[in-house]
């Protein structure tokens, strides 16, 4: 472990005594950087060693670190008007509702909270009382995969599909079911990639009919399953989803909250697909993470049911604090604005595929199973054995993100999820990387992996 100055030492004992990291186990041995400051894809510690974030924080900083117009506009909204609860209205809110429903391409009317699972929250009981309004009143439950994930509150969590984010918090909310991902890597000798989506898809089908249709109040499922290992599927899958949903009268919900907002070469990742989803929830790059902001936005015809239905409870009662913050709404704004104008959406696309093409070759290491991308995110599932894919040891994980990290380079991997899965690397630079980041992501990567092979 490297040697540390005497303000970072303070700053960890003091971090050691008060402060809980988000899923991180406590490890003395171990202690967290401590970030000072960052600019544009880097991050610098109180000793000042500079680091890449391959991550963008928690795929999250999308326009980069740094960006002074995203300051200024929150401190002049802030001067002007730093709150005004949503039960009312104020203009920075309508300013941002409309342009969300612009970038979603369809008529969509907008709820905002803080956090992506608050905005999977409020999706759920949208649903519910969206089928409740239109007559039916026993659809209750709702349909999600495993591996993906979807919040950590309480209905959150009960939509997400992985046990190890679950563990010790049981029993969580009723109604949730699970059908397996669509992971083509995994898929059953002599079955086509284009069948085994298909049959991914059929899974749904097939719950909702031994569920009985008229129990099912929704689908929920992010475009690509991100942290749970970047799972690509096939634009079959997609497709015959949607038309399963209409069919039975079951809304579909797509999980914006990592995908969105540029990141997956396209301004949302279910645009890469061409569906049409009933709810969408968004988060994360809505402000490229410069201050909480999370949107539900539903198609007008569901917003539409909540008027007028003839009884007390027919409104949505749902309320939340600090959702739709005029500065937050403001920025958000001005962060849309900079990907629209620096054409980082299109930039994501471009990155994204010589970021996959250049680690392509990686694909000749014995410890290397498989390489998934999804714009300007790769997930690189590392295996202990190629033949039967059984993943590699966590240890090994960790000795190549601890590599990386020793050489300036950030990366992830889907942690906490289902067990003995928990080995793929990922990657998800800011879409404002220069060249230069890119290709110091692919030299370390491919330095660290081709190292970690030959060992």
């Amino acid at each position: 472990m490297q040697s540390l100055g005497r303000e970072t030492e303070l700053a960890i004992q003091k971090d050691q005594r008060y402060l809980w990291h988000n899923i991180t186990p406590y490890n003395e041995q171990n202690p967290p950087m401590v970030a000072a400051e960052a600019s544009g894809s880097w991050v610098t510690d109180l000793d000042g060693k500079r680091y890449l974030d391959g991550m963008s924080g928690l795929w999250c900083v999308n326009v980069g670190y740094g960006r002074k117009e995203l300051a200024e506009a929150a401190y002049q909204q802030l001067l002007k008007l730093p709150y005004f609860p949503l039960t009312q209205s104020h203009t920075p809110a309508i300013a941002l509702a409309e342009k969300l429903s612009e970038w979603l391409g369809g008529d969509y009317v907008v709820f905002f909270s803080n956090s992506g699972s608050e905005a999977n929250e409020a999706a759920f009981k949208i649903a519910r009382q969206y089928q409740q309004q239109i007559g039916q009143h026993y659809r209750h439950k709702f349909i999600a995969r495993y591996r993906g994930y979807h919040g950590s509150s309480l209905g959150a969590l009960s939509a997400t599909g992985q046990a190890q984010r679950k563990y010790k918090y049981e029993p969580l909310a009723g109604g949730f079911l699970h059908v397996a991902p669509p992971d083509s890597y995994r898929r059953p000798a002599g079955m086509t990639v284009e069948e085994f989506n298909l049959h991914c898809a059929q899974a749904i089908e097939d719950t909702i009919v031994w569920e009985g249709a008229e129990t099912v109040a929704a689908v929920i499922m992010e475009p690509v399953i991100t942290g749970g290992g970047i799972i690509v599927p096939h634009q079959l899958y997609l497709d015959r989803v949607q038309e399963i949903c209409r069919k039975h009268g079951v809304l579909l919900i797509i999980d914006e909250v990592i995908c969105g907002f540029g990141r997956s070469g396209r301004k949302f990742g279910h645009h890469n697909f061409g569906v049409k989803p009933d709810i969408v929830t968004i988060a994360k790059g809505l402000t490229s993470a410069y201050l909480p902001l999370s949107a539900t936005a539903v198609r007008k015809e569901i917003y539409d049911a909540f008027k007028d239905s003839g009884d007390d409870y027919s409104h949505l009662r749902h309320v939340n604090t600090f959702g739709g913050n005029p500065a937050a709404c403001a920025l958000a704004l001005r962060n849309l604005e900079l990907l629209e104008q620096e054409q980082l959406v299109e930039r994501a696309d471009t990155l994204g595929a010589r970021l996959a093409s250049a680690l392509a070759p990686l694909l000749e290491q014995p410890l290397v199973g498989d390489i998934r991308s999804f714009g300007l995110m790769i997930g690189i599932e590392l295996v202990a054995d190629k033949l039967t894919k059984q993943p590699a040891d966590l240890s090994v994980v960790k000795g190549i993100i601890g590599e990386c990290k020793a050489r300036g380079l950030i990366i992830g991997k889907n942690g906490d999820t289902v067990a003995g899965f928990n080995n793929v690397l990922t990657l998800a630079p800011p879409l404002s990387s220069t060249d230069e980041d890119i290709q110091f992501i692919i030299d370390t990567v491919t330095a660290v992996l081709n190292g970690s092979s030959a060992g």
